[in-house]
């Protein structure tokens, strides 16, 4: 009977690893101290068996000598083994550390494990270390062999030092893959079976809910594209002894980097390897910078600060040289020659740099910008859009966006996310109302003017768009619509194949691979025939509409901030572009890159964002899987604590995304009954899914706001966190957190809940009362969320009649000139009259509260009662574009209309 692991089982995988060592430790020193049977700890190695194999640590020499000194009644040796082991695993000693694999090594009392980062900038010569998968057809008997035979070629100029692993069927090296982030390339040598010789129910577990599912074809090229599917960074090379031009020339090997004939050139193979491993660990910008700061360097441009001697020769900030260390300095210039290179017209080594980021995020071509996704916005927005272009904006998108609309004099069609009023923030954009959207465009006959869907994914809270639907959808309506994609907080999604489907590049390349599939043509003209002729909005909208193929042109955009979400420094964004027609508007970018980069950008930060990309393609997969990991442990900690939940709880799922939007049904991902095999349903069918390292931490009912509950774990606690809400803050795992980090956060909040419950058994009945009314003014009293109301018709001379896009950059700059504003107190008797009779109050700039942190007022929008209302319902202390002191700033209609007539 097939078995689906729950949640934990997978999703959990590389931790519970470590934690099964740990618990196999335990049983055999508790066997060794006569308070625990040998029968306990046998089964739990057998049990850990199958998935070890995946592994190259401990390997089958440290596990064969494990179960000889359990099967020989050795419980003291299997003790000191297992706990051995256990802390290799723990340390990653055996990446750097020969003596880990032997049987007998025994570590002298004065041998520390280095765990610690070194203090200077090089590496004391340690190679990094890897893990290949060799798929083969040889009895296992043979594989110790054969490993040996591999570790031969190992030479002492090898840059990198890798460990073989072998399996013998489809089935093994999938999951092996999967379970494995240490493993980097792969080789494939054709005539293996699909069936494992394992009949684990961790197997059925990975390969059932990821659709591999067994069929005619078990060939070493549907192995390649499967491993592709869900690691897409693998260098997969294929050995075979049939017709190796033949299959070199077949589309499919497009998956596999190299094609050799059967065994013939072992070396070669091995060189393959390294080159290819190279050719992802190499760093151009970075590289280069490490050899300029190395080299005597004099210096005669505006940049005192390099080389570092206005720092080190100063007695008065000599202390920053020392915090910040000499490499800092040395590697500091404004000059763009000498090895040095141009990020706003780069021809070397960051022309370079960003080809090979375009190659990791699947992108055709990727710009750095050094100013924050803020900028990519901006850029991509003044690139993409001409004054009069309609774009239909998400309204609760980042500020750049609505700040790129005025630059540009693009007309914004704002539609909404759905509200989550209960806890002060909004969701995504349902993809009726941006369907509804195109389709009053067509109406009015202005669809032409339409050029860009501007969307958030994901979103601050954790929603992400089905986004290869939304695509195809709205270019069954407008084939050549461009697409842009806000990634700011899901950069690293790429790397998942858990949250790949749902970015903008990973749907992209999907939808790319569909569209030259002759089916895809065929699947249109059933539709069409389906649909008839002229069919109705109503039709269209209740149908999953289908693309033309032929008539498609793919233009999709994505900024990411790469300090968000990998290792970049602060300010480190990337845009990346894949686009057909791309050349039709490089030099709108070039432009846009001049307007907005810094002509003089921080060497280190492009270092960083080099550096960044180079650590994802080798080392992603296992640091996506491990800060899912971490958020995943965090909500069971926190959800589950007797204490805690009586105050806190991580919204789930199911609170987060209405039932509407998730039609797989799925709740959440430690509901019960929920598998990993639900998630991946969940992932590839709801309309929204929700990234589980973004969690929601409802603090209202502990009686906190979410401003005074983060401040109280900055300043009490030194916990970090963003976002807040009126009565939530977001926790975000990422690929910097640890499990320490869980056990400070958990720790924390057990002293926070023991503090208010000794204060409510304390205080007495008025306490507790006045915590009761503190609750319902934080859970229950929450103002609604107001819409966008509409843009006042003096700015929507060259709008639709039904259409809501009206001319933001005019209203804009309309608040420049005093003659034709005014200010309006928020309270008082005034502000109530013009809603009731008039004139109308119109918004002069953006007015952007924090929390939520979405403009409620933009330049032009006409002012309605719920606006009002929830400006003066919010207990923030930060509004950008509101002065308390003089009240709404207000442009007058009738003076703006009078300037314009002269």
């Amino acid at each position: 009977m097939t078995e689906t692991a729950h949640i934990d089982q997978f999703l959990l995988i590389h931790s519970a690893r470590a934690d099964n060592w740990r618990e196999l430790t335990s049983l055999a020193d508790a066997w060794a101290a006569n308070r625990g049977e040998r029968a306990g700890l046998e089964l739990a190695l057998a049990a850990a068996g199958a998935a070890e194999e995946y592994h190259a640590y401990p390997g089958t020499r440290l596990l064969d000598a494990l179960k000889e000194r359990i099967a020989s009644n050795d419980p003291t040796g299997a003790a000191k083994l297992a706990r051995r082991i256990s802390n290799g695993l723990l340390t990653h000693a055996y990446k750097g550390r020969l003596a880990e694999w032997d049987v007998h090594d025994v570590m002298s009392d004065d041998e520390v494990v280095d765990i610690m980062p070194p203090a200077t900038g090089e590496t004391g010569g340690r190679r990094p270390y890897f893990e290949v998968l060799f798929v083969n057809s040889q009895p296992a008997a043979r594989w110790p062999a054969l490993a040996n035979e591999v570790r031969r070629l190992r030479r002492p100029e090898d840059g990198f030092i890798y460990e073989p692993i072998f399996v013998g069927s489809f089935e093994d090296a999938f999951c092996a893959a999967a379970l494995n982030p240490d493993i980097i390339s792969v080789v494939l040598a054709e005539g293996f079976p699909y069936r494992s010789r394992h009949d684990a129910p961790v197997l059925r577990s990975v390969l059932d809910p990821l659709g591999e599912t067994e069929g005619s074809d078990v060939s070493a090229l549907r192995l390649a594209r499967s491993l592709k599917r869900i690691r897409p960074e693998l260098d997969i090379y294929l050995l075979s002894d049939r017709q190796v031009e033949k299959l070199a020339g077949d589309p499919a090997a497009d998956a596999v980097r190299r094609i050799f004939y059967a065994v013939e050139e072992p070396l070669e193979l091995h060189l393959a390897i390294m080159e290819g491993v190279q050719a992802r660990f190499e760093t151009p910008f970075f590289d280069n910078l490490k050899k300029y700061a190395r080299r005597p360097i004099g210096t005669f441009h505006a940049l005192p600060i390099a080389r570092g001697k206005s720092v080190f020769k100063s007695d008065w900030i000599r202390d920053m040289g020392e915090f910040y260390g000499l490499n800092l300095f040395l590697a500091e210039s404004s000059a763009t020659t000498g090895g040095l290179d141009s990020l706003l017209e780069p021809t070397g080594t960051i022309k370079r740099s960003q080809e090979m980021a375009a190659r990791a995020f699947g992108a055709d071509h990727v710009f750095f910008v050094t100013n924050g996704t803020s900028t990519s916005n901006k850029m991509a927005v003044q690139a993409l859009l001409a004054p009069g272009d309609i774009a239909v904006v998400d309204r609760n998108c980042h500020k750049s966006h609505h700040y790129g609309m005025v630059l540009t004099g693009a007309q914004p069609y704002y539609v909404e996310a759905f509200p989550m009023t209960e806890y002060s923030m909004y969701g995504a954009v349902p993809l009726a109302t941006i369907k509804r959207a195109l389709l009053a465009l067509r109406a009015e006959g202005r669809l032409d003017r339409l050029r860009l869907l501007d969307l958030t994914n994901c979103t601050f809270d954790g929603h992400m768009y089905n986004v290869r639907r939304v695509m195809e959808e709205c270019l069954s309506i407008k084939p050549d619509l461009i697409f842009l994609w806000d990634e700011a907080w899901s950069g690293f999604a790429r790397f998942s194949p858990f949250l790949r489907p749902r970015t903008a590049m990973g749907a992209a390349g999907d939808l790319e691979e569909w569209l030259r599939d002759p089916a895809s043509i065929k699947a249109y003209d059933e539709q069409q025939t389906e649909l008839g002729d002229n069919p109705s909005d109503e039709t269209l909208m209740a149908v999953r509409l289908i693309p033309d193929p032929r008539a498609v042109r793919l233009r999709v955009y994505q900024t990411n901030s790469t300090h968000k979400s990998m290792s970049a420094i602060r300010q480190g964004s990337m845009l990346l572009v894949k686009d057909v027609d791309f050349h039709t508007v490089e030099a709108q970018f070039h432009e846009a890159v001049f307007t907005h980069a810094s002509t003089s950008p921080n060497q280190q930060l492009i270092a960083s964002l080099d550096v960044a990309r180079r650590q994802m393609e080798l080392d992603g997969y296992g640091l996506v899987m491990n800060a899912i990991e971490i958020a995943l442990k965090i909500r069971q900690a926190i959800n589950e604590h007797p204490l805690i939940s009586k105050y806190f709880r991580v919204l789930g799922a199911d609170e987060m995304i209405p039932e509407a939007y998730r039609q797989s049904g799925f709740k959440d991902y430690l509901a019960p009954g929920s598998t990993w095999a639900t998630a991946i349903k969940s992932m590839r069918e709801d309309e929204f899914y929700l990234d589980p390292t973004r969690m929601t931490l409802v603090c209202g009912t502990a009686g906190f706001d979410g401003t005074q509950f983060k401040g109280l774990l900055a300043t009490e606690y030194d916990i970090q966190l963003n976002k807040t809400s009126r009565n939530s803050v977001l926790l975000q795992s990422n690929i910097n957190n640890t499990r320490s980090d869980i056990a400070h956060l958990i720790r924390v909040m057990v002293e926070i809940c023991h503090g208010i419950d000794k204060r409510l058994a304390d205080g007495g009945e008025g306490e507790r009362k006045a915590f009761a009314a503190r609750v319902k003014s934080l859970m229950t009293d929450v103002p609604d969320l107001p819409n966008f109301s509409h843009f006042h018709e003096v700015y929507r001379s060259d709008a639709g009649r039904m259409t809501p896009e009206g001319d933001i950059r005019t209203a804009f700059f309309n608040a420049y000139d005093a003659s034709v504003c005014e200010y309006v107190p928020l309270l008082g008797a005034e502000c109530d009259r013009r809603l009731t009779e008039g004139p109308e109050m119109v918004s002069a700039n953006f007015v952007i509260p924090y929390p939520p942190g979405f403009p409620i007022m933009v330049p032009g929008q006409v002012l309605t009662q719920e606006t009002i209302d929830f400006m003066r319902k919010l207990d923030v202390k930060e509004i950008h574009g509101y002065e308390k002191a003089r009240g709404l700033k207000l442009v007058k209609p009738d003076a703006v209309s009078a300037k314009m007539k002269r």
